[in-house]
């Protein structure tokens, strides 16, 4: 594991295997990081910005992907080189995985035809696509970039979180192949989709019901939950589920709430509600997390 400042901000590299490590860049800093790299064409590349924002630049600076706060950028090519030019912009995190694309194969060689651009069609092709960070997603990187553990299992640690992290990404269901599926050709549908999510989350404490919904965005039940599936990977319920539990999770972390407080946030009327489900989705009570964090 190395750990450098770069610009004022913190850089860390945790080599999982041979051909397979994880960047984990901070800028805390009020200036703009840059952060350089060499990556190969032979690898696959996955960056998450937690927050702020991060432009990938290439080509000598003709042309950039910008990702934003609580989305991904997926991006390989096997006929050119991919160095990571990185501006990262002041109060900005950013988690990277990068592998071989021959780790990455061997990962799904029993379901290759799972993932769009694994076919053999694809496999000698460019390719990327930028992608919002689930809930789930969400959880696993703030346990990457925030754990308290002795020195001798953070690599153990970390390397459990990437394949967690590498398995959430791609569990998007059978019939979710977001690049063919035609239901997403229609950009006004994702909007509707995206719409919906945004009600559910401004409404979370007293969410509307899904016919409530789908009549306030103008879209039938039907593509309504499809929608949501293909997009989010989660039915509308689910994810609100655990999108609540790290809103209360994160707002627990602060110390300025208690137990009954959150609760009531993010729709509980009684706190041993809000415990039974804060317990379901992390195996613990809120108390117990507080204090393995303090630990």
């Amino acid at each position: 594991m190395e750990v450098k400042n770069v610009a004022e901000g913190s850089f860390q590299e945790v080599l999982i295997e041979d051909g397979f490590y994880v960047l984990k860049i901070q800028n805390d800093t009020a200036h703009i990081q840059k952060v350089s790299r060499e990556i190969d064409s032979s690898f696959i590349q996955f960056h998450f910005c937690l927050k702020g924002n991060a432009k990938f630049v290439f080509n000598d600076g003709r042309y950039a992907l910008e990702v934003s706060e609580e989305n991904s950028l997926l991006l390989y090519n096997t006929q050119m080189d991919l160095p990571l030019n990185l501006e990262l912009n002041p109060n900005s995190w950013l988690v990277s995985v990068v592998m071989t694309i021959r780790k990455f194969h061997s990962l799904f060689s029993k379901e290759a035809s799972y993932i769009p651009f694994l076919s053999e069609e694809n496999r000698d092709k460019k390719y990327y696509t930028q992608e919002g960070v689930s809930p789930a997603i969400a959880v696993v990187l703030s346990q990457m970039m925030n754990y308290n553990l002795h020195p001798s299992i953070k690599e153990l640690y970390i390397k459990g979180k990437v394949y967690e992290l590498i398995s959430l990404y791609f569990n998007k269901g059978s019939e979710a192949d977001i690049e063919q599926c035609p239901f997403l050709v229609d950009e006004d549908n994702v909007r509707r989709i995206r719409q919906a999510k945004e009600i559910m989350i401004s409404r979370m404490a007293e969410p509307p019901t899904l016919t409530e919904l789908s009549d306030e965005i103008g879209l039938s039940l039907k593509k309504l939950k499809e929608g949501f599936k293909q997009i989010y990977g989660d039915s509308v319920f689910s994810f609100l589920f655990d999108y609540k539990m790290e809103y209360a999770r994160k707002m627990l972390e602060t110390g300025q709430h208690n137990v009954n407080e959150v609760g009531l946030k993010v729709g509980y009327s009684t706190a041993s509600h809000f415990i039974a489900a804060f317990k379901k989705k992390y195996g613990t009570t809120p108390k117990k997390y507080l204090m393995g964090l303090a630990n």
